[in-house]
């Protein structure tokens, strides 16, 4: 097990390219099982959570084979089990869109219980939900077992417009009979992600990047190739580390139309950053000023589903508050117990009243000072190393595994744009 050792302090100044998308690639590997033809994925990041989908995939009997650091060839021509291995499949929460495409291939799947962060309760009612309403039977007796003897398309309305839900019924929906209507769909840029490429490999998908899609099914589904775009979390979390350490950073091939809500939340603590074609550029020196609402009324950030403000950038959201003069009350609606990570802050000299599982109130600005911390999770992960970046003196933050399965190298890009980080055994 590794630690970061980081002296904050230093502006963050550069250039630097987001990854990409953590939470498009597993989908998007998942859907590799819809077709015997290979499928050529580019782009993808080199983290923790991504080797562990390869993994499950060759477990099942998919070739899986990298042509290089950044892409990867998956051909299914054959799958040898339906049942998931158990230890693979608790590493991460994005195994369980295997269940969608396993389902269309297999006609079956038995899934133990997903892993991921533990950030309170994660019901998957949802993708079990939607899966019955296409045809597939539910056998829950310590794991999930789903058997179908055919997939029919249905009229669906998902019960919450869960991503990871919306995207098991699409790739169930894409080789089903007949035509399915998707409802209160999540419509989040890694949906559209996939939604593009079973399109490009010949689906019949309607109403990309809305809440509602159609999809009429089709026999088979050919290969090829596609690329995965840049991480979005990943890009507002630089955004936020420029901002917060007074430095100027372009971030190449950023794909700012997926920042609209990001810029309209950071303006309201004072952050700017503009467009530049596909990148997106940071200017130094700026004032961080929380901008109170209408009438001098306390604002809040609030997280909700697209095109709402991301709840991944939630943790990072509240590091650049206690860095911006004044005070906001930040909302993180989705997850129970994401916010428990703010008494690691408080040590390190917040300012933060954590009012209740889902809300704290932020009041900046705060002079942080160096300490140990441990990551609980992917994202609140992030944030410790942006408050220890700030932070007066040395910082220890243990439990990096839990980084390192979302954010790539994040070290070294971090000292490519001058932070002074180190990665050192323990």
């Amino acid at each position: 097990m590794d630690r970061f050792v980081i002296e904050g302090g230093y502006p963050l100044s550069g250039t630097v390219t987001p990854s990409g998308n953590k939470n498009a690639v597993l989908p998007l590997l998942a859907a590799c099982l819809l077709t015997d033809e290979p499928v050529v994925l580019h782009n993808i990041p080199g983290i923790g959570d991504v080797d562990t989908m390869g993994d499950i995939l060759s477990d099942v009997g998919v070739s899986v084979s990298k042509l290089d650091a950044h892409s990867w060839r998956v051909h299914a021509a054959n799958i040898r089990t339906y049942k998931l291995n158990p230890s693979l499949f608790a590493r991460i929460r994005g195994s369980i869109t295997l269940a969608g495409p396993m389902l269309a291939r297999a006609g079956a799947v038995r899934l133990p219980n997903p892993g991921g962060d533990v950030i309170g309760r994660r019901r998957v009612d949802t993708h079990f939900l939607a899966l019955g309403a296409l045809g597939a039977q539910l056998d829950a007796n310590g794991s999930f077992e789903l058997r179908c003897d055919s997939l029919i398309g249905a009229d669906i309305f998902l019960d919450e417009a869960s991503v990871t839900a919306t995207e098991n019924a699409i790739m169930a929906a894409v080789l089903a009979r007949g035509t399915t209507r998707i409802r209160n769909a999540a419509c989040e840029p890694h949906v559209q992600d996939l939604c593009n490429m079973l399109a490009k490999f010949g689906a019949h998908i309607d109403g990309v990047g809305s809440n509602t899609l159609t999809i009429s099914g089709v026999e088979r589904l050919t290969g090829g190739d596609f690329t995965v775009g840049p991480d979005y979390m990943e890009v507002g979390s630089y955004i936020a580390l420029a901002a917060m350490t007074g430095g100027a950073l372009l971030i190449k091939g950023a794909g700012p139309e997926h920042l609209r809500m990001v810029a309209l939340v950071f303006e309201r603590l004072g952050v700017r950053f503009e467009a530049r074609g596909n990148d997106v550029f940071v200017p130094s020196g700026q004032s961080l000023v929380v901008v109170p609402d209408i009438g001098g009324a306390i604002p809040s950030v609030a997280d909700a589903p697209w095109p709402g403000f991301p709840a991944d950038l939630m943790s990072i959201t509240i590091v650049l508050a206690t860095q911006t003069t004044g005070t906001v009350l930040v909302h993180e609606k989705m997850f129970e117990s994401r916010l428990y990570f703010v008494d690691k802050l408080i040590m390190m000299g917040a300012r933060i009243i954590l009012c209740d599982p889902h809300r704290c109130v932020v009041q900046g600005p705060s002079p942080l000072h160096g300490d140990e911390v441990e990551s609980p999770d992917i994202r609140a992960g992030m944030a410790l190393v942006a408050a220890a970046l700030c932070a007066d003196g040395q910082s220890v933050i243990r439990n990096i595994r839990q980084i390192d399965r979302g954010y790539e190298q994040v070290d070294e890009k971090l000292r490519g744009i001058g932070a002074r980080i180190k990665r050192v055994p323990e």
